[in-house]
């Protein structure tokens, strides 16, 4: 169940909606809040409803009446996008539903593989950052396409796929955030994804 004040904000959403009593739309809300939709997508009730105006619950019914089960990733993100919702939410709400609804679990994408994502903000100019991190790059991976200070595209020793894109937050300060991608399973991406903490956490340490 959401905190009182989240319940509250969701129940008056759906009162606005139906023109059901306070008494009515909590019991309705309530009662789908047996499945915590929340909790699977990944992203708070809160958060959903104030950016989308939707709860969790709106969207599932939403969705599975579009027959989102069985289209691909694309043409969900199409359907909720259709509605108006801002491009950062459209691919929110679509990886939620599909969380959901069991078409991936956390981390993994659509077509089976599992990806992870770590990133770290140091005080060093974006450059210094850029450099420190291709020099600690282990001698068995091969950097596929580089933009100096942006981007790295790296084929790693086992086939899997890392970007790192890296950002200059000012003079003397900046961030990279790696995403390790086509990981084979769970395991190895919790696997890769403690080892990228580490290794980040070393950097420029």
């Amino acid at each position: 169940m959401p905190k009182q004040k989240d319940l509250k904000r969701i129940v008056r959403s759906r009162m606005q909606k139906t023109g059901e009593s306070y008494t009515a739309a909590r019991l309705h809300i309530i009662k789908q809040k047996q499945v915590d939709f929340a909790k699977l997508a990944g992203m708070s009730e809160a958060s959903v409803l104030k950016a989308t105006g939707r709860s969790w619950a709106e969207w599932v019914k939403f969705l599975d009446a579009a027959g989102a089960t069985s289209k691909p990733h694309r043409d969900i993100a199409k359907h909720v996008s259709s509605l108006g919702t801002p491009s950062w939410w459209t691919q929110m709400i679509t990886v939620g539903y599909e969380r959901i609804r069991g078409l991936r679990e956390k981390g993994q994408r659509r077509g089976g593989g599992y990806e992870v994502g770590k990133s770290r903000t140091v005080n060093v100019p974006v450059a210094t950052l850029f450099d420190a991190f291709r020099n600690s790059l282990p001698s068995n991976v091969i950097v596929k396409s580089a933009r100096p200070n942006k981007r790295l595209r790296i084929a790693w020793h086992d086939r899997t796929t890392v970007e790192a894109i890296f950002t200059a937050k000012a003079e003397n300060k900046s961030a990279v955030a790696v995403t390790h991608q086509k990981l084979p399973d769970k395991t190895s991406a919790e696997k890769m994804k403690a080892w990228w903490s580490e290794r980040l956490a070393e950097l420029l340490g």
